[in-house]
């Protein structure tokens, strides 16, 4: 899928600089790490390397070319990628490592502690507010190129389908060879030849050359077990220069494929602590079947139906959502699924909330049971999946330490995903408020993407704002927008329609 970007700057503003620096205290975002906090991580950054170094039960899998895949700029590094072909290519063998974050922060300790406390990473446009102290969480831990880390290395083999045919995980070393962004390996993708890889090693060429094979093969298993991945475009703050920018894209290819391992990942941690009966998974009931009815509806009303012979994954690959209609679909397709959540359970706790599995342990979407799990730099939750799934399949018992946690990571990971959403949401307000402050009076053009009794929000073209505008517009019609009033302090746009159709008055 093309890359579109669309890049719109905002002078440089010390109020809006302060409103998000307030942001913080108002939605209770926490500050500084306690000293205690920062202690023990340090401690661990300097002991942990040595104690990994002189384990004789870690794998040593530094002779193998892994490399990181991630956003230009991360520094957060949670995984690592290798993929292989076997003779014939009908077998592809796919590793995956995970950063042993468990490895750095003792059980129940003051990072432990402040982990809990915090949840995930939160991002805002000032800066990110990481989970645990950037001594890890971008040093120590984080898998950095040409460095030796700890890991948990996920090895697959994938049958000529894309069928899981074998599953291994083990505590290992690794040496990450390059530190990649998604546009490089785009770039090579598109064109052997590129001159972003020209000095990429042979062997890191030939393993990121098999990424859209491995991510067309599990694309194939989703579609086949009814699954789906909503490809909505991106709406990132960043600044620039001083000045704040928002970017609105589609995600690139490459990243597609690189999410399907984390979430074959995902699914193959699920599989295994159910099978074990100890366990967290990310869950998300079907969606209603009246949901499902007015969804249909929208579709035909936007001139793409969703015809009955496809499922509700089928019917989202074949949609674009770089074309006004196809955005449309793509706004009203969130209403399908809602009420994510984490479910945990354990056969052998004398609560009996937990001793059932899961009634229902699928994650809707993607019509499988899944868990979280690679992302233990960025996410309490991780840590924990990833100490079970180890423990599971090495057969030797689940620590008491992740028994203890297992009732209280369901609400930890519910109130900091709350949190970190009301943060996003009121930090895009601000952005958007301060882009369109010198653009009161002006009509600016957008698409239509949803209704309600609410108004219609409408996705500007340029700046990429999204705005709520009084009446009722066709959604996928392209339509004219007034920038009436802005309160950048407030993060609020007042807007109306221009020459709206008589139903959008």
């Amino acid at each position: 899928m093309p890359h579109h970007a669309l890049e719109v700057r905002g002078g440089p503003d010390a109020a809006l600089a302060a409103r998000l620096r307030a942001l913080r205290a108002e939605l209770d975002v926490p500050g500084e790490f306690p000293a205690d906090v920062l202690t023990e991580a340090e401690r661990a950054a300097a002991e942990v390397p040595g104690r990994v170094a002189a384990d004789p039960d870690r794998a040593d899998l530094t002779a193998v070319p892994f490399v990181t895949v991630d956003p230009a700029g991360s520094t957060d590094l949670d995984q690592a990628l290798h993929l292989q072909a076997g003779p014939g290519r009908d077998e592809l063998t796919v590793r995956y490592a995970i950063a042993d974050v468990p490895g750095f922060v003792a059980p129940e300790g003051a990072v432990d502690a402040e982990a809990r406390r915090r949840g995930q990473t939160v991002y805002l446009p000032d800066g990110r507010v990481p989970l645990h102290p950037e001594v890890l969480s971008e040093d120590a831990a984080s898998l950095l190129p040409e460095v030796e880390r700890p890991t948990f290395v996920w090895t697959f083999v994938l049958d000529a389908e894309g069928a899981v045919a074998s599953t291994d995980l083990v505590r290992a070393r690794i040496r990450s060879r390059a530190q990649l962004a998604y546009p490089q390996v785009q770039a090579l993708l598109d064109d052997d030849a590129a001159p972003e890889a020209a000095d990429w090693p042979a062997e890191v060429r030939a393993s990121l050359a098999l990424l859209p094979e491995v991510g067309a093969r599990r694309t194939a298993q989703e579609a086949a077990r009814g699954g789906a991945s909503l490809s909505m475009p991106d709406q990132e703050i960043s600044v620039v220069d001083g000045a704040y920018t928002l970017v609105q894209r589609v995600p690139l290819a490459a990243e597609d494929h690189n999410a399907q391992l984390s979430l074959m990942t995902g699914m193959a941690a699920a599989r295994i602590m159910l099978e074990a009966g100890v366990g967290i998974l990310r869950t998300m009931p079907a969606p209603d079947p009246d949901a499902v009815d007015a969804f249909r509806a929208r579709t035909r009303a936007l001139g793409l139906p969703w015809g009955e012979e496809l499922d509700y994954g089928a019917y989202l690959r074949t949609v674009d959502p770089t074309d006004p209609r196809g955005l449309a679909v793509m706004h009203a397709a969130t209403t399908l699924f809602r009420g994510a959540g984490y479910t945990a359970f354990d056969r052998g706790s004398v609560d009996p909330a937990l001793r059932a599995l899961p009634e229902d342990p699928e994650q809707a979407a993607l019509a499988a049971p899944y868990a979280h799990t690679t992302a233990p730099l960025r996410r309490l939750v991780d840590r924990f999946v990833l100490v079970l799934c180890h423990a599971h399949v090495a057969g030797e018992p689940v620590p008491d330490w992740v028994r203890r946690a297992l009732p209280d990571l369901p609400a930890l990971m519910a109130e900091s995903g709350r949190r970190a959403s009301a943060a996003d949401r009121a930090a895009t307000d601000l952005v958007e408020a301060a882009l369109l402050a010198a653009r009161v009076g002006s009509v600016l053009e957008g698409t239509a993407v949803r209704t309600s009794e609410k108004g219609t929000d409408v996705q500007l073209t340029d700046p990429a704002v999204s705005l709520r505008v009084p009446g009722r517009a066709e959604p996928g019609t392209v339509v004219r927008v007034r920038v009436d009033a802005v309160d950048v302090a407030a993060g609020k746009v007042t807007a109306s329609g221009v020459d709206w159709p008589h139903s959008a008055r």
